[in-house]
């Protein structure tokens, strides 16, 4: 057992590891995040990046050790983005800053990607976690995205939101990202489903926000973004599912106004609603140019989605 612990770690090893942590306004924890990932990881490098703080967030990561990075673009999409494309290493190890996320289970997900294969590993939140680590409209939020990704899918996933992750290089520099903000967990699963990486979830602690920290979350407003963020996912990566959707509820919608046309030439040999029946007919053309829409954006998304794995192969 001990010479398999020492194997395992041995592979760990033989890759470079970037531990990233996008911070805006965190001096209060950022300090105690850095300390608590170098004692876990201290072969990794630690990047922190200060995406327009107004306090003294950049001051503390310095002086606590770690390599500072700054964008002032504000939200934490950009954020990521910048982090993505300024560090090279071969596995990403990405945090908040608040002090809510265990930086010992780090070497527990490190190891599933290393060991496992997986280009993904997931700190999932949902089952281990403080009493008022979620506020409740969070937490519903949470599981709501949950069950339509899943369903959309076809997967088992149990945490879409979670900011703890390791991610593979293959990934970080396979895949273009386009979110701005708190969205960005969302897409990054997304992506990672649709473009077909390996996914692992390992649940972990998840904590309270210490004293004086306070979350930048704004709950209706960041929510609406991500529920956006779906179905923006979905129309352009899911385009036929999307469109037929639409267009069955037009047809629905044709039908029964036509419905009522039909009805009352049968019973009198005359239309007299004409309006309702040019709506009724206009709603079944809408209807099928949505499913041929549908058709033809699917054949086009299924041919970048084979360019898009055909490089991610190469690399």
């Amino acid at each position: 057992m001990a010479a398999q612990k020492i194997s395992e770690r041995r592979k760990i090893l033989d890759n470079s590891i970037a531990v990233i942590i996008p911070c805006h306004n965190e001096e209060a924890t950022v300090g105690k995040v850095i300390a608590d990932f170098r004692a876990s990881l201290p072969e990794a490098v630690i990047y922190v990046l200060d995406n327009a703080s107004t306090d003294r967030t950049a001051e503390a990561a310095r002086n606590a050790g770690a390599t500072l990075i700054f964008e002032s673009r504000k939200g934490k999409g950009f954020a990521v983005q910048t982090l993505f494309e300024r560090i090279d290493a071969d596995y990403y190890v990405i945090v908040d800053g608040d002090d809510t996320y265990p930086a010992d289970e780090s070497p527990a997900l490190l190891r599933e990607a290393v060991e496992g294969g997986f280009d993904m590993v997931v700190g999932a939140r949902l089952d281990r976690y403080s009493g008022h680590a979620f506020r409740p409209l969070h937490h519903l939020g949470n599981r709501f995205i949950r069950f339509t990704i899943n369903k959309l899918f076809h997967v088992a996933l149990s945490d879409i939101l979670s900011g703890y992750r390791v991610l593979s290089r293959n990934f970080v520099k396979g895949v273009p990202l386009l979110a701005v903000g708190f969205e960005i967990e969302t897409e990054l699963t997304l992506k990672a489903l649709y473009y077909g990486y390996k996914i692992k979830e390992i649940d972990i602690h998840y904590r309270e926000r210490p004293q004086g920290s306070y979350s930048k979350l704004r709950t209706f407003t960041d929510g609406f973004r991500v529920l956006s963020l779906i179905v923006m996912i979905v129309r352009d990566y899911r385009p036929f599912f999307f469109f037929s959707l639409i267009g069955t509820v037009l047809l629905l919608f044709g039908l029964i106004f036509g419905g009522v046309v039909i009805k009352e030439y049968i019973e009198t040999r005359y239309i007299r609603r004409v309006p309702l029946a040019v709506l009724s007919a206009s709603t079944v053309i809408a209807a099928l140019l949505n499913y041929f829409a549908g058709l033809i954006l699917d054949s086009l998304s299924r041919r970048f989605k084979e360019i898009m794995i055909v490089g991610k192969k190469r690399l």
